[in-house]
């Protein structure tokens, strides 16, 4: 049977009933990649898997939640969506409205979305509109429109996003045949966090399995939750976790206590460096944000906190294409030979 996107697959799982029609682009069913080389660079007892959410339809594990939030609009005869973000929020709900025929309307901080991220809602065909503010202020007046309009906020405060971002961790099950031990995730407005700990939680208490401890990365000039209050003016090269001030903050929290997981912090030049690491160890290209999962791994090696007989999955959110200009600058460039075989064996060989 061909593949039909995760509300089809999951259908058990998520809120709707048989003989729903799902707004698809074919989302998940993304690869988990075993890193035997990243293992071994990195001297880590234990095995670890790269679930790339990149390969979802506009390259982030957004899609997966946002089929499911559009899906219930289009049921509820909603004419238009909206977004605040990041810029792959934005991404996504442009693309699966523009599926489901709907009005897009996106709200992004000026200046502070990665160039492959806004031109995607452009090209959807969302309205987008850029405020002199944060993440935090295009939330706040997303959920001011929200209360004050029929728009339907497709952001993951809506529920069903989360719904739809939890068919990741059944994924990995299936791929696994188990749940891992540790799952480690970036962090930025907390519900893909939140989403991985629903999913994993339904899942063993319908199959009786155990659970796995979850570890959550914050860039270091955004990491509210790991100081316990908000950052007003959050700083990363890491865009798509450059948040403040997290909508699904206690969630993260509830499920790093439930699961007995920690959080903490990453600097910028350990998220580069785990992004360029990912890339020539394994030829997977992701994101900043993404990386920020395996940077945390590396600091836990460090310490010595896994053993040999520990599974940990990384979420890699993103595709490194929606960000190629913070790739590129931190990279050599081309070398340069004239168009003389000599000369180009000479680069070659040395």
């Amino acid at each position: 049977m061909s593949y039909s996107g995760v509300i089809n697959k999951y259908l058990s799982y998520l809120p709707f009933s048989e003989g729903v029609k799902p707004v698809t682009l074919l989302e998940g069913n993304t690869p988990l990649i075993e890193a035997d080389n990243l293992r071994k660079d990195i001297k880590s007892p234990a095995k670890i898997f790269l679930k790339f959410e990149g390969m979802n339809p506009t390259g982030s594990f957004k899609d997966r939640g946002m089929t499911v939030a559009i899906t219930k609009a289009v049921q509820d005869r909603a004419e238009a969506v909206i977004c605040a973000s990041t810029g792959n929020t934005s991404a996504s709900a442009a693309a699966y409205a523009a599926k489901a025929g709907l009005r897009a309307f996106v709200i992004l901080p000026k200046g502070k979305i990665a160039i492959g991220k806004l031109a995607q809602a452009l090209i959807y065909g969302a309205k987008v509109i850029e405020i002199d503010g944060n993440f935090d202020d295009a939330l706040r007046i997303v959920r001011e429109i929200g209360e004050k309009t029929k728009v339907v906020i497709v952001n993951s405060i809506n529920p069903f996003r989360i719904e739809g971002q939890k068919t990741a961790s059944f994924e990995i099950i299936e791929v696994l045949g188990k749940i891992p031990t540790h799952h480690s995730l970036p962090v930025g407005n907390a519900g893909n966090i939140t989403a991985y700990w629903k999913g994993y939680r339904e899942w063993s208490e319908k199959n009786r399995t155990s659970l796995p401890k979850m570890l959550g990365f914050q860039a270091e000039g955004a990491a509210p939750i790991v100081h316990g209050k908000v950052v007003e003016h959050p700083e990363t090269v890491a865009t798509a976790i450059r948040i403040g001030n997290p909508a699904s903050w206690k969630q993260a929290v509830q499920a790093l206590d439930e699961s007995k997981g920690q959080i903490n912090i990453v600097t910028d030049a350990e998220i580069l460096s785990a992004q360029r690491l990912i890339a020539s160890t394994e030829g997977i290209f992701c994101e900043p944000a993404s990386a920020s999962s395996v940077a945390g791994l590396k600091q836990l090696i460090g310490r010595n906190y896994f053993t040999d007989k520990d599974v940990v999955v990384c979420t890699l959110t993103g595709n490194g294409l929606k960000d190629p200009d913070t790739a590129s600058r931190d990279v050599p460039p081309p070398l340069a030979a004239k168009p003389i075989l000599s000369e180009v064996l000479k680069l070659i060989q040395s």
